[in-house]
Order: C-alpha cells, then sequence, then structure tokens
C-alpha cells in the first residue's frame, strides 16, 4: 500500500505563492497556477501524504513583490514553496526560460541528493517544468507524472489558423523548444494526468511519443467555500463600486468573462460580438476582468497588443458607457463578480480559442452563474455534466453574437442553466474527488510496477519507502 508520500511538483514560470495569487497579472500566471496550489493544499490534506515541495524560481526584481524572492515559503503543515535561482534575477516571461532549465535541473539534483529526502513522486506542469522533469527522475530514479496544462502543438495550429506565420509563431513563442519538450516528457513520463478525455484523444495523440494507455483524466475541482451562490449586499455594492465609473445603467444584466489579456483568450472577438448587436448593447453591459494593469504602456507586447484592439472595438461601435474593464481587482472580488453577475441575471463567457479544461467556468457555475464557452476542449466536458449554458465556434463572430443573445433571452431558461451548473458542480468537480482520483492512479500504478517486481523483470518500490524506483 502507499504511505508517507512525498511529492515534488514542479510549477516554473509565472509568479506563485501561498496566497494573494496575481491571476492575470500577466501571460503567465492563470488558471494553472492557481490549479497547481489547490492541489498542492489538498494532497498535503490528505493522511498519505507527508510532504509535498512546490519548487518555481527565485525572482529578485524591484518591479514585483518581494515575497517571489524568499526562497522558502509555508504553504500549511505538510506543504511549501520552494524558489530556485536559475537565470538572470529579473522576472521572465516563460518563453526565456528555456537556456536557464539546465541550471535548475542541476540545483534540484543538489539539493535532493544533499537533503537525503527525494520525493516518491515528480509532477511536472507545462513543458519547461517537463523539460525539468524528465532529467530530474532519471537522477533520483523516481517515476514522473506529466500535465500540459496547454500544448504546444494544439496552440501552433491555432495561431497559424489566426493568420500568424511560422516565423512569427517561432519567435514569439519559441515553439519548436516547446513541442520538443512536450514530446520528451510524454515520452518519459509514468503517468500523463489531463483534464478532459477530449484532451487526451484530440490533443495528446498529436504527440509521437503519447501512450493512451499512461493518460488519466481527473477533472479539476472548485473550492466550494469560496465559489457559491449565497450573495451579500456588502459584496454586491462593492463590485458596483467597481464598475460605476464605467456603466451608465449597473441594473442591467452583465455578460462577464474574466481571463488573461492574451490572444489565446480571444477577448476582442468578444467585444466586437457585442458591438454588433444592438439587443445586447440595450439590454446588457459587458464586463472584462483581465487582471490587473497600472499602465497599458507597461504591459507586454501581446497583452498591449489585445488592450489596443478592445479599445478599438469600443470606440468602433461606441460603446462607451456600456463596457466595463476595471484595472484592479483582488482575488477576493473573483467570488463575488461571479455572484454579482448572477444576481443581476447575468452570463459568464468564455471565448477562448483553445480552452484545457476553464475552471472559470465551474467557479461561475457554482456562484450560479449560466456560461456560454468555447465548444473546444474542456467546456464540452463541463457542459456535459451540466447543461448549464451553451458551446459556440467562436471563430464565428456571428455565431458568438446570436448565441449571446440567446442566453440572456428566456429568465424560465436562465435558472434552469443557473440550478443545474450550482448541482451539477457539488457533484463533479471538488478537490476532495480530485485529490481521492489522483491518489487511487497513483496506488494502481504503485500496485502494477509492484506486480512486475515480484517477477523479477523491474525494480519497484519498497513500502513505507520515500521513493518509487523506475529506471528510464
Amino acid at each position: 500500500m502507499l504511505s508517507s508520500l512525498k511529492f515534488l511538483h514542479l510549477h516554473l514560470h509565472g509568479l506563485i505563492r501561498s496566497n494573494s495569487l496575481e491571476l492575470g497579472r500577466d501571460s503567465d500566471t492563470g488558471g494553472q497556477t492557481q490549479y497547481v496550489l489547490e492541489l498542492v493544499k489538498s494532497l498535503a490534506n490528505t493522511s498519505e501524504v507527508d510532504q509535498v515541495d512546490l519548487v518555481t524560481r527565485l525572482i529578485n526584481d524591484n518591479k514585483i513583490d518581494s515575497s517571489y524572492s524568499k526562497e522558502q515559503e509555508f504553504i500549511e503543515p505538510g506543504a511549501q514553496i520552494l524558489r530556485f535561482q536559475f537565470g538572470p534575477n529579473k522576472y521572465l516571461r516563460k518563453e526565456l526560460l528555456w537556456p536557464y532549465l539546465d541550471e535548475l535541473t542541476q540545483n534540484l539534483i543538489q539539493y535532493y541528493q544533499k537533503h537525503e529526502n527525494k520525493p516518491s513522486y515528480i509532477h511536472a506542469h507545462y513543458a519547461d517544468a517537463g523539460y525539468v522533469g524528465v532529467r530530474l527522475s532519471k537522477a533520483l530514479k523516481v517515476p514522473f507524472i506529466f500535465t500540459g496544462h496547454s500544448l504546444g502543438r494544439e496552440k501552433k495550429r491555432k495561431l497559424l489558423e489566426a493568420g500568424l506565420k511560422n516565423n512569427q509563431i517561432e519567435k514569439l513563442y519559441c515553439i519548436s523548444k516547446r513541442v520538443n519538450a512536450e514530446e520528451e516528457s510524454l515520452k518519459y513520463a509514468d503517468i500523463v494526468v489531463t483534464s478532459t478525455k477530449q484532451e487526451s484523444v484530440h490533443q495528446y495523440s498529436q504527440y509521437h511519443s503519447f501512450s493512451p494507455e499512461k493518460s488519466k483524466v481527473i477533472a479539476p475541482g472548485v473550492d466550494h467555500t469560496k465559489f457559491h451562490h449565497i450573495h451579500s449586499t456588502t459584496e454586491t455594492s462593492e463590485i458596483d463600486n467597481m464598475m460605476l465609473p464605467f456603466l451608465k445603467d449597473l441594473r442591467k444584466p452583465p455578460i462577464l468573462t474574466i481571463s488573461r489579456a492574451v490572444r489565446r483568450k480571444n477577448i476582442p472577438s468578444l467585444v466586437e460580438a457585442y458591438g454588433r448587436s444592438e439587443k445586447l448593447k440595450r439590454k446588457t453591459n459587458l464586463i472584462l476582468v483581465l487582471g490587473c494593469r497600472d499602465n497599458t504602456s507597461k504591459l507586454d507586447s501581446q497583452q498591449r497588443d489585445v488592450f489596443q484592439k478592445i479599445f478599438e472595438m469600443i470606440d468602433k461601435y461606441n460603446l462607451y458607457g456600456k463596457v466595463a474593464y476595471p484595472k484592479k481587482h483582488s482575488p477576493e472580488n473573483i467570488p463575488s463578480l461571479y455572484r454579482w453577475a448572477a444576481s443581476r441575471g447575468g452570463i459568464f463567457v468564455n471565448p477562448a480559442l483553445t480552452e484545457p479544461f476553464g475552471l472559470t467556468l465551474l467557479e461561475a457555475s457554482s456562484c450560479g452563474l449560466p456560461i456560454i464557452a468555447t465548444d473546444d476542449g474542456g467546456p464540452k466536458e463541463i457542459y456535459a455534466k451540466c447543461q448549464n449554458g451553451l458551446l459556440v465556434d467562436v471563430t464565428d463572430t456571428n455565431q458568438l453574437k446570436i448565441v449571446l443573445e440567446k442566453g440572456i433571452s428566456n429568465t424560465s431558461q436562465w435558472k434552469l442553466w443557473s440550478r443545474n451548473g450550482i448541482e451539477g458542480v457539488h457533484r463533479h468537480f471538488s478537490w476532495n474527488t480530485h485529490v481521492r482520483n489522483y491518489l487511487s492512479i497513483l496506488k494502481g500504478h504503485y500496485q502494477k510496477s509492484t506486480i512486475v517486481s515480484s517477477s523479477g523483470i523491474k525494480e519497484s518500490c519498497l513500502k513505507g519507502s520515500s521513493s518509487l524506483i523506475k529506471p528510464h
């Protein structure tokens, strides 16, 4: 049986800390960041797990908070963040980290050999962590779990469809390095964790190294203590104050989207669809919560481009007084925003070109807010379980406009979607369920490798040891 488990989770890019996540601050700090932190916390709270280390990058940069320069940060009993410096002191976007990953690998090998406390499993999140995880797994002789979160081949396909050229994609996203790291990660992974069956069947299968038998689907969870449908007048007035500078009539149902300001999220198309609809402009407000910013000119080039296109659409369709795009919000505001929108009969929209899962859809639904989402990836499986809104081909702006109009047209239908979302998310998507499934899969892997070991073919782990050994 599995006992005294120790986990190492690798999450190398963006900004992650034990609380007050700066979600949406930039293109690298989004849903993956929240997922990894919640998974680490949930694992630490189970009886089978002794310790969880979350390894990320140590950053000394006066442009970001000093909390990201702490080498060690307590999360909760049994869980900690360990930060290792690799590359320059300053913050770098993920595409610029590739030259420094070998430095991190060596640092980690030395750290775990020195402390003689190697993990039972290494779980790498995204391609950059996969690159490090493969090498660390081999050096420490520890099984390797990989989650891509989003995949380079799929991203490249969508960007080509959107009109970018191969050389542009390579320059902006280092896509070849990313795809090569994904191929290697899939080749050497003992287990590949995906959020949806669609990811496994249609996205991971594009990789030569992918073995379907390694793939395990575990849907992410929602923290139901934060994301629930009971709203208070205090939080409603707080959100009203946030929207007041932008909107002429706060009473109108909001069309809400919450995402990072990156091209993949396709926010300008949402603004255009809204702008083309006389019905939506007359009856609703459009709320764009796209992370926090001080000055648009200080954003990275991709974010500036997204905001520029949004402002052009607002101007083109004269949407002043109808569209809100607040500069600041706290993590505590997010559940309040969902509940505020639900209390006014609004809808939540995810118009992303690609969506591996769509955690915001679960959060919104848990708060009683119906959804309209891209028909790509994870939203299909959320919709199948919850029946809580509509799916749409977001590459067709007119179709998006029509579906948005349907979303706010029928009060009884809205109420049914709202109830279905609350019940469906509670039934199918909780962190307790996620972690139980996660540990069950590892137990199956342990038993399988133990059986193989007893036949004399391959080494495996010993009960109660700090590592499960699988040579590559």
